[in-house]
């Protein structure tokens, strides 16, 4: 599998530290909101790239952490009159039911930085006793930029070229205006903990080089996040790991690109800012992730009313072809020439597809092209047995990419899947008027009927 690698801005083969297992760790929020629809794009990116790793025979050690210390946790904890923990706790479980509806799965680990505070003072000591780091009277601890010879390594930039760049405060208390916060003094109100330079918090670069090490050690394979995070997040968990370790901190470096909106960078000014659960309101999450997956995940894209309508209709040719699945007549005399052969060319161009740097887009194309062949391959009667191995590969290949994941396209009320067995059961007693009276009222509560050769169906109308 080729990846492309933001460190060394090439393709290359990905060939993990040991063999057969992938140790992956991927930004997740700071939880003081609900995740929007920016945050959404890599979460469904590096979902999916698990599942292709899960799918290709890879155990994956996949890691996704949570910023539960923050300033902006505690301005908000701050305007709500309440705790930073109690505003942390509330949006980690709000965004769990954002991130289970887009059929995100669960992280093997969640670590949460107030979770390693011990971690995190530990590895800002090892930077000071390497010269690496030093403290200043106000309790700040600053990592000293021009100490780690690699910095600037993932932005491709040169250092002194970042400098030109820097406005230099006459009060600033760092050595230099490059270096950066590892540890920042208690201040009023704000929660803190003791450290041996004084009560404080951690800085939010310092976090994610300690729970990443501390779960998968000093190097593991792949490191992910939004382009947005290259510099100078990802930038720094370089240099403080290295300059603490001496060793390569992650091996392969992912990002994905930018989402517009209406072909307009994202912003609450614009007021044209999305919460994952304001999109959901009018389209279903399995349509959201359809959208993010019809593009290269390095390259931007453009969130429109026009391209989620697109997506709602691209997924529902796929569950069209799904349902014609279920439905297709059995005839165990008929035999399919050339089906196990027409089945291990779909994985094939799927798997070559995923394998160039996780192409989605081009895998999609591969699961349309089956959506046809499965059309019309369900169009006469065929032997159940391959009918179960046509249905067994398109459910695989769609799951891969998070898509089909319902038992049903649609889920239903109880009170409309009681009347419709209540219609059944009148049908079956030829008691038509009851039955058409009872498919009246799921009419009124916006349900249609469809009578098929396998049964009675409910669509909404």
């Amino acid at each position: 599998m080729q990846i492309y690698n933001t460190m060394t801005r090439k393709k290359e083969t990905l060939v993990p530290q040991q063999e057969g297992v992938v140790s992956m760790y991927v930004c997740g929020p700071t939880v003081y909101d609900y995740i929007h629809i920016g945050n959404a794009r890599p979460l469904i990116v590096f979902d999916t790239f698990r599942r292709y790793l899960e799918y290709r025979g890879y155990q994956v050690t996949y890691i996704q952490n949570f910023t539960d210390i923050d300033d902006k946790l505690i301005r908000r904890a701050n305007a709500e009159g309440t705790t930073v923990p109690a505003v942390a706790e509330r949006f980690i479980e709000e965004y769990f039911k954002d991130a289970d509806a887009l059929g995100i799965k669960r992280s093997t680990v969640n670590p949460r930085a107030t979770e390693h505070i011990d971690d995190i003072i530990e590895l800002v000591q090892t930077l000071i006793d390497k010269g690496h780091a030093y403290p200043v009277e106000n309790g700040d601890v600053y990592f000293s930029v021009r100490s780690y010879p690699g910095y600037g390594k993932l932005k491709g930039q040169d250092i002194n070229d970042m400098e030109n760049g820097v406005r230099i405060d006459p009060n600033d208390i760092k050595h230099d205006p490059l270096d950066f916060a590892l540890w920042k003094g208690a201040k009023p109100g704000e929660p803190s903990w003791p450290s041996p330079w004084g009560n404080g918090r951690p800085g939010w670069h310092i976090e994610c080089s300690a729970m990443s090490m501390k779960i998968l050690g000093p190097t593991f394979d792949i490191h992910g996040g939004g382009q947005d995070l290259i510099f100078p997040h990802h930038e720094n968990e370089i240099a403080q790991s290295e300059a603490a370790t001496g060793k390569p901190f992650a091996r392969y470096w992912m990002h994905n690109g930018y989402i517009n909106i209406d072909n307009q960078k994202m912003s609450k000014s614009l007021g044209n800012f999305f919460r994952v659960r304001d999109i959901t309101k009018d389209y279903e999450p399995e349509a959201i992730r359809m959208f993010m997956l019809g593009a290269n995940y390095r390259n931007p894209i453009n969130f429109s009313r026009d391209l989620m309508e697109q997506a709602v209709t691209s997924l529902a040719r796929l569950r069209t072809a799904k349902e014609r699945l279920s439905e297709t007549k059995r005839d165990d005399s008929l035999q399919t020439p050339g089906l196990e052969e027409q089945l291990e060319t779909f994985r094939t161009r799927f798997c070559e597809a995923m394998d160039d740097d996780l192409n989605t887009a081009d895998a999609l194309g591969v699961l349309f092209d089956f959506a046809r062949f499965v059309n019309k391959y369900a169009s006469e009667p065929k032997k159940a047995s391959d009918t179960e191995k046509v249905s067994r590969l398109y459910a695989e290949l769609a799951g891969v990419l998070g898509l089909l994941q319902k038992a049903n396209a649609e889920e239903f009320p109880a009170e409309a899947v009681r009347l419709l067995e209540e219609r059944t059961a009148a049908r079956k007693a030829k008691d038509w008027a009851k039955a058409d009276a009872i498919r009246n009222t799921l009419k009124e509560m916006g349900f249609a009927v469809e009578d098929s050769a396998q049964g009675p169906k409910l669509k909404k109308i």
